[in-house]
């Protein structure tokens, strides 16, 4: 049977990625794809449903992205939120124009609950608007189905047709009754049954491996976070002893990590694989000398990793596909279609052109952290290593701002040992993420009698589910107090720490 699917439209709104999020959270898998493809690979993929996203142009804008209008004859429901909505008005005649009162934040919408939108709804609800046109005038045949009172068209609807818009965004949180509101377009408008589970996808990706990989060798890379785990446990359950995983110690790593690692995935360990250790810690330090820049340390990191591979892959004979653990935010941020690249990934962005494997195999693109997390207990992996803080492919390369060396990494490693010790004995669960970065910052303090010139390292927390947004966490003074007296006192050549507040955006969860 083929699973059903909604597809997302991007037009280059901020909470796209939310969206599928919210449509998958309904037991219905979906996809976001570029506002560029093309109506014959949308009837290709035979969509059950198809979703609009906002952006940040003007619907009526001569270099604005828009779409055939041959789209809303194809008889597959349409949902467009924000700019989505607006650009549904403009190609079907209504009227798009800049509102008189922009409306930013929770606002009140009076909604028709007639509609198979808002059914469940309350009659006066809290939504998020984030708009500065408007529809000021929906198309001919279609109902306003919601209002507030500076937007005459909160919300428009064709049913007869299958189209519905809502200027609000129905996937962020913010909006009360947002989940109801797409579940309705889902299973009332789109007429899905919900067939998509983890289990299912862990079962179907099983399927498809084993069948793509054949007799081939794998080698998958393997950096014992949770990302790469569950991929390496995933391949080894298809393909069992074709799969040789590779774990590179390449000196970026946390404290005693390498040893941790090789305890779970080595030949002591509960899992039937091939599994080689390189140590390689100097080749690259010796790499990273004298980089400074972000962007480059990944590129030389990822890079590096691919030289490792080959040459480990060369040693045990032919090996037809690599395995890597990248997952959807990786994807999102090394740029989807046309939108902006906001870093590169050793997993995506920074492979070289010339890769000597027929092809690289990524079992969890499309899934999201807590997805990733979800495939792994259905894989029955250990809840400690499903539960693991994520750790970055080029690892500590990217929580040390600047050049890279080994003295910087023992600080960092030490620092962050220390972070992690204290969240733990502090009883502090739930964090999604958090870490000690070293910063380049250098400045003078006073130890006993005498004047230091050290380093300043930054703490890290955030509260986040899937990685594409994040708040601060509210750490206890107290613990954070204790923190930085351990690292002054035990770490060498720090003299200052410092805790970070900024959310994602603006700023990333890592630090470069």
């Amino acid at each position: 049977m083929e699973k059903e699917l909604v597809i997302v439209l991007d037009f280059g709104g901020q909470y796209n990625q939310l969206i599928a999020r919210r449509v998958r959270e309904c037991n219905v898998y979906c996809e976001v794809h570029p506002h560029t493809l093309s109506l014959e690979k949308i009837r290709e993929m035979n969509p059950k449903g198809i979703i609009f996203t906002g952006g940040p142009n003007s619907a009526y804008g001569e270099d604005s992205p828009s779409y055939d209008k041959e789209i809303f004859e194809l008889g597959i429901p349409i949902l467009g939120i924000c700019y989505g909505s607006q650009l549904m008005a403009h190609l079907l005649g209504g009227k798009v124009e800049t509102a008189p009162v922009s409306e930013y934040g929770k606002t009140e919408v009076k909604v028709n609950k007639s509609s198979l939108l808002f059914g469940d709804v309350s009659e006066s609800t809290i939504c998020w608007m984030s708009h500065t046109d408007y529809i000021a005038k929906a198309p001919a045949g279609f109902t306003v189905s919601a209002t507030t009172p500076v937007c005459p068209v909160a919300a428009m609807e064709l049913p007869e047709k299958n189209l519905y818009a809502t200027q609000f965004h129905p996937e962020v949180l913010h909006t009360q009754e947002g989940m109801k509101m797409l579940s309705n377009f889902v299973y009332k408008v789109c007429n899905c049954s919900g067939d998509w589970k983890m289990s299912s996808f862990v079962e179907d990706t099983i399927k498809s491996v084993r069948e793509k990989v054949g007799s081939g060798k794998v080698l998958c890379a393997l950096s014992g976070g949770v990302d790469s785990s569950v991929a390496a446990v995933l391949l080894s359950k298809a393909i069992g002893k074709q799969l040789t995983c590779v774990f590179v110690d390449q000196g970026l790593l946390r404290k005693n990590e390498g040893d941790e690692v090789e305890a779970v995935f080595g030949p002591d360990g509960p899992y039937d694989l091939n599994f080689i250790r390189v140590n390689c810690q100097q080749r690259f330090y010796e790499k990273l000398a004298g980089i400074t820049e972000p962007e480059e340390k990944r590129k030389i990191i990822g890079e590096e990793f691919i030289r490792v591979f080959e040459e480990e892959a060369k040693k045990i004979g032919a090996v037809d596909f690599l395995v890597q653990g990248t997952i959807y935010p990786d994807v999102i941020e090394s740029g989807l279609g046309k939108s902006a690249v906001i870093k590169s990934h050793h997993n995506v962005g920074g492979l070289p052109d010339c890769v000597d494997f027929k092809e690289i195999i990524e079992p969890l693109r499309l899934l999201f952290k807590d997805e990733v997390r979800n495939a792994g207990r259905e894989l029955g992996i250990p809840e400690y290593l499903v539960s693991r803080q994520p750790f970055p492919g080029p690892g500590l390369g990217i929580r040390i701002v600047g050049e890279v060396t080994e003295e910087k990494v023992r600080i960092v490693q030490d620092a962050d040992a220390i972070y992690r010790e204290e969240i733990a004995n502090a009883g502090i669960e739930g964090l999604g993420q958090y870490f000690a970065a070293l910063t380049n910052m250098r400045s003078v303090g006073v130890m006993g009698d005498e004047r230091t010139y050290d380093y300043a390292v930054a703490l890290r927390a955030v509260n986040t589910t899937d990685f594409m947004t994040a708040e601060c966490s509210e750490i206890p003074f107290e613990v954070l107090q204790k923190v930085m007296n351990r690292i002054i006192n035990e770490v060498k050549g720090v003299n200052r720490v410092m805790y970070d507040l900024t959310s994602k955006p603006p700023g990333t969860i890592e630090f470069e």
